[in-house]
């Protein structure tokens, strides 16, 4: 398969953290999250996230974030997110099988949401026929790549503290919103209140798997039960571990979101000088959203495969991965250019 502009999951492991796989690859070490490696990764985590940071492995993205609301939320209470959240659209209908509850999706802006936003769904407290909201959930970066800046994160995370709601980040991406926050991880999650991250690992370059990070102390206390009964308690735990131990190690996760967002940018400016083309949102991930004329869809995706997202508008989302090339932004913007 061509690179394309599919998904950032649709690259293969990056070499480096193929090395840490292949080092860990070694003699006999125990299971479960009792190896070096993962007391090694901790360290790490604790590192960026602070000294309280409890890191759990799991498969994927759908289940850190169930996971992590059911931890939260009990089956009578509801968690705000956005209407075009992962959580609300993507993961058919995942994180209510698990915590039983009810998501409670918010109209967006930008893909974002407001405390004035939330202000409107948080009534009703303490009646008993109407579920209870008890958890934010917010997406960073959003689904469609824009950042929060820290103003706006401190502002959610300060409002949900008053209304009593704890906080879940989804940051399947969000090494991408360091970078573009130019903060260290902790500033903009740990230290504002922050309860629970879902930190992404297939997507930035791992061959698989999750980080669920509980930033608060005594807050993990019965999650290894609950990753239990979901099936999401890896046995080789040392492979997830040496993956995300490399991933913090040197800077490599600023590396990969250096080199994807330049690579989104190098792709948004292209885009951008073709009046048939129009550019709907900002960049500023490694995603870049744009509506093109229908009839160049199916040609292009011959050849550079990404998904149409708005079939209504036919807006499409072109994600950018560790391993795009800048010949391949070439190649697709002089495609589109013989298709004027």
């Amino acid at each position: 398969m061509k690179r394309g502009f599919g998904s950032d999951n649709h690259s293969g492991v990056h070499p480096e953290i193929m090395q840490a796989l292949i080092a860990a690859n070694a003699e006999h070490a125990p299971s479960y999250g009792t190896d070096d490696w993962s007391q090694k990764a901790e360290i790490k985590f604790r590192e960026h996230f602070g000294a309280e940071t409890q890191v759990f492995y799991v498969f994927n993205g759908t289940a850190a974030n169930a996971l992590a609301l059911k931890t939260l939320a009990q089956t009578y209470e509801s968690v705000l997110c956005t209407d075009i959240s992962h959580i609300n659209v993507d993961e058919c209908a995942a994180p209510e099988f698990f915590f039983g509850g009810k998501l409670i999706p918010i109209k967006s802006k930008n893909g974002k949401l407001t405390p004035s936003d939330l202000e409107p769904h948080l009534i009703r407290g303490g009646d008993q026929h109407f579920s209870q909201p008890k958890v934010l959930s917010i997406t960073q970066p959003t689904e469609i790549g824009t950042v929060y800046s820290y103003e706006e994160l401190k502002a959610l995370c300060d409002f949900a503290k008053l209304k009593n709601l704890f906080i879940h980040i989804d940051g399947t991406r969000i090494s991408n919103a360091a970078l573009r926050l130019e903060l260290p991880f902790k500033q903009f999650t740990t230290d504002l209140g922050v309860d629970l991250v879902s930190f992404g690992g297939t997507k930035n370059g791992l061959l698989f798997g999750e980080a669920l990070l509980f930033l608060k102390k005594d807050a993990a206390k019965n999650f290894k039960f609950i990753r239990k009964q979901a099936a999401q308690l890896p046995s080789k735990s040392r492979f997830l571990a040496a993956s995300f131990e490399r991933y913090l190690t040197h800077s490599l996760f600023k590396k990969i979101a250096q080199h994807e967002c330049q690579m989104a940018e190098l792709l948004y400016q292209g885009l951008k000088e073709i009046p048939q083309v129009q550019v709907t949102q900002a960049r500023e991930s490694n995603a870049v959203f744009a509506i093109l004329p229908r009839p160049w869809i199916k040609v292009l995706r011959q050849e550079f495969f990404f998904y149409v997202w708005d079939e209504a508008t036919f807006e499409c989302r072109l994600m950018t991965s560790w391993d795009t090339q800048e010949q391949d932004i070439h190649e697709f913007i002089k495609k589109i250019r013989s298709l004027l």
